[in-house]
């Protein structure tokens, strides 16, 4: 059995892209093939099929075989997967994910997808959690986003144990299902610093929905503006995410192809 894949990252946030049905060892193949010394490398396998609810449909396995329910990176990627492989000619395009449907605006150029648009919906901040995590006290916003997020503001994330704890929340008991656990400084009113670490593949250089959760919670406790672009910066670069009063969201970041490959199972 064969299997082409097409690498793609968001801000280093990467997964191998597959054009069809997903297969029913998907879990152990995503695993085998995430592996970053034995496999391809990647947080993960996306495969991508046509839908009869929107243009085309998305599903996310991580790199432990777990199935996620949404990916802001991954979501741009396959943007620009199914315009730059000639499946659409469409630059306004539907997605149906695990999370509902999502919209996004393309953005080409010299025929190419550069970055995309992905209005998100809304984020349901909720209240502040205070948990006992490694002997320490951490307060806590969980927010959804279609997924599950711990938002946690921090001085300085350059010196937070982002895989000690991120591990640690991902797994607590406040969580059955786990949770995604963002560690975010303020620098300012349309300026945030984040690292994460996400359920089911540990700390990556980005996550969409991540920086999607973080805004939302700065609105909420007045960190930042509603109605106005904030810069996150991630590990792998920065996105621009909008949140107006009601928690609508609305992310624009790049999406890269970075090569194509062929396994033989």
């Amino acid at each position: 059995m064969r299997v082409r894949f097409t690498k793609m990252h968001g801000l280093g946030n990467d997964y191998l892209y597959v054009y069809g049905e997903v297969p029913p060892d998907v879990a152990e193949l995503s695993k085998k093939l995430s592996d970053r010394r034995f496999g391809a490398g990647s947080d993960g396998m996306i495969f991508i099929s046509p839908s009869e609810k929107a243009d085309f449909s998305m599903r996310i396995f991580n790199a432990d075989g777990s199935e996620a329910m949404m990916c802001g990176n991954g979501i741009r990627c396959v943007g620009k997967y199914v315009y730059d492989k000639g499946y659409t000619d469409k630059t306004s395009l539907r997605v149906d994910t695990l999370s509902g449907v999502k919209r996004l605006e393309l953005s080409v150029s010299g025929g190419r997808v550069r970055t995309v648009t992905v209005d998100m919906g809304d984020a349901d901040v909720g209240e502040e959690l205070r948990l006992g995590v490694c002997g320490e006290e951490i307060l806590l916003t969980p927010v959804s986003v279609g997924n599950p997020h711990a938002v946690i503001f921090v001085p300085d994330v350059g010196h937070v144990p982002v895989e000690k704890l991120g591990r640690a929340i991902e797994k607590h008991e406040a969580f059955p299902g786990g949770v995604n656990v963002e560690f975010v400084s303020v620098l300012g009113a349309d300026r945030l610093r984040m690292r994460v670490w996400e359920r089911g593949s540990g700390v990556t250089s980005a996550c969409g929905t991540g920086a999607c959760a973080s805004v939302a919670a700065a609105v909420k406790k007045g960190f930042c503006s509603a109605d106005r672009d904030v810069a996150v910066v991630l590990d792998g670069g920065t996105l621009t995410v909008r949140a107006d009063a009601a928690g609508k969201i609305v992310m624009t970041g790049p999406a890269e192809t970075v090569y194509e490959g062929e396994t033989v199972l």
